[in-house]
This record gives C-alpha cells, structure tokens and sequence, in this order.
C-alpha cells in the first residue's frame, strides 16, 4: 500500500472517531426555569445547550410546542440539523411548588415579629379576605416573600403585597389580624371541692382581648388549689373559681393542739368553720364545751398558736 493511501485511510478513520452525534429531539420535558434552552429540548446539545429557545409555561402547568415551531426556532439560534425519532410536537412541563395560606400567614407573622408588633407569647390569627387562596410558584428554596405590609394594630386590618416565584406581577392581599394567646380550659366536668392538677387542663389559643375581659388565671395559678364551685368541661377558670384546699370542714371531728415550750397538750373538738391550712378556725373543745381559737395546719390538725389558752382548753 503506498503512502498516500495509508494517510487517506489515517485521515478518514480520525473523522469517524472524533464525528460529533447530531442533537436529538426529545418528547417531554421538565423544567424549572423561565426559559427552555437548547440542552432542555435536547440529547447532544453541544455549544448550543445553554442557549434559550423558548419561554416555559408558567409554574405549575404545561405547554405543547410543534415540530415546525421548534425548528423555526432551533434554525433562529443556528440548530438548524437535529435527529427526531418521529415526534410531531414537545410537552413542556414546569415544576412548582404550591404556595398556600399557611406559608403567607407565616410570612405575615415573621413580618410581624420582626417589626416588633407581635410580643413574645403571643401569635397572630390571620385571615385573608380571599378564600382558597394559593399560587404555583418556581420550585425554588423562597417561593414567595412578602415585600410591604400596613397594619392597623386598633382594628386589626391588614394590607400585605407578596411576591411569588414565577409571576411577573405582585400580590395585593388584604385582611384582618387578631393576637392570641394561649389559656387553660378544663377538659371534663369537675364538682365542687375537686383539687385540681395539671392534667384536668388542656391548653387552647384564645384572643388576647377574650382573655383580658375573661381575666383568666394562669395555670400555675389552678394546680393544687381546689374548686368553689362545680365546673364544667371547656371552662377556663379565674382564681375566684378556685381556693386554697380546704383542710378542716365545718362540724368535723378534729383534733387540737398546743405547744409549750416541751409540752404538747391535744384534745377532741368539733370544728365551727371550715378553713385551708393556715387559716383561723373555731373548734368546740367537746369536755369543756369552751370555744378554741386556733389555726388550720395542713394534716387537718387545729394548732392553739398562744400560750394564754392552755387554761381555756
């Protein structure tokens, strides 16, 4: 084989191993982007895979293109050669991601917080006066955010613009907002006398200003102090719902003590009022029939707290 032969044949085995393969059409895709390129709609892009062809449907839908409108635009950016495996158009999708009314109350209250309207304890109820509300925005990591809000803190109206991933205009939204806070309500019926504990309560949210006209004890305000009156499941409770536990109860056998120095003297009476631990009580000492003076202690014992009364006794 003569020279010029092997170099011709040298020469047309290099084009077939560095032969670039043709861009290839593709039938569906999905973006997440403004803009379809080169490389979104097809196999083997090349140079030409970063380069926009077309605008995407807005987030959250999908577009059809037509063969012969993808070439038009493929020969505008210099595709003018493509492989195509018998597609007559292309299915565009976009992605999105769902903005609903709990991700703009979220971005209404951090407003609110940030500004220093929303005080620590408190949360903020907002209601939009638009039902069903929600918008298809880019998938992106802030698919909305919220750039101005006006608030009238004395009635509660609100007008908040939101701007949204994929939407060429903002959102105008108005509103009304209403602080809350959080109480204790009692979760079943509870008679008279019951002492109360942590776990009779539930907390629910209810509006500061309920609370405030309601005037709701806290609830370390009702654990351990025990009911004046029956109650009923739902309630939530003042302190004058509630007092310290009663420990002597009136016409109740109970035993009196004095304390002198080393000697300790007790007797039987009958007890002529009801009292919580360390409240005065009235106790008819039963031999003597005199009238004791003393002061409840918390094992229901009554304590004589002078010592002029051990010739009463």
């Amino acid at each position: 084989m003569n020279t010029k032969l092997c170099l011709s044949l040298i020469a047309i085995l290099m084009c077939g191993s560095t032969a670039v393969a043709a861009p290839t059409l593709k039938g569906d895709i999905t973006v997440n982007k403004a803009i379809v390129t080169i490389g979104d709609m097809f196999d083997d892009a090349g140079a030409l895979a970063e380069t926009g062809i077309f605008l995407a449907p807005r987030p959250g839908t999908t577009g059809i293109v037509a063969l012969s409108d993808v070439q038009r635009a493929a020969a505008l950016v210099g595709l003018t050669q493509f492989e195509n495996v018998g597609f007559t158009r292309v299915r565009v999708v976009r992605e999105s991601t769902f903005v609903d009314e709990a991700m703009l109350d979220g971005l209404v209250a951090a407003d609110l917080e940030r500004r220093g309207m929303l005080p620590a304890g408190l949360s903020a109820d907002i209601r939009f006066d638009v039902a069903e509300l929600g918008f298809n925005a880019e998938a992106v990591a802030n698919p909305a955010s919220i750039v101005a809000l006006r608030y009238a803190p004395a009635t509660g109206d609100f007008t908040a613009r939101f701007t949204i991933a994929g939407l060429d205009q903002p959102i105008d939204l108005n509103g009304s907002i209403e602080l809350m806070t959080t109480a204790p309500r009692l979760i079943g019926n509870k008679p008279a006398g019951t002492i109360l504990t942590e776990g009779d309560f539930e907390t629910t949210a209810v509006a500061v200003a309920t609370a405030d006209a309601g005037d709701y004890a806290d609830l370390v305000d009702l654990v351990g102090k025990q009911l004046m009156r029956s109650a009923r499941a739902g309630m939530m409770l003042k302190s004058s719902d509630v007092g310290a536990p009663v420990v002597v109860t009136r016409n109740s056998l109970v035993t009196v003590i004095l304390k002198s120095g080393p000697m300790t003297l007790t007797v039987r009476g009958t007890a002529l009022t009801a009292a919580a631990a360390g409240e005065p009580v009235d106790v008819l000492n039963a031999a003597t029939k005199k009238i004791l003076h003393g002061v409840a202690r918390a094992d229901g014992a009554v304590e004589i707290v002078t010592a002029t009364a051990v010739a009463g006794l």
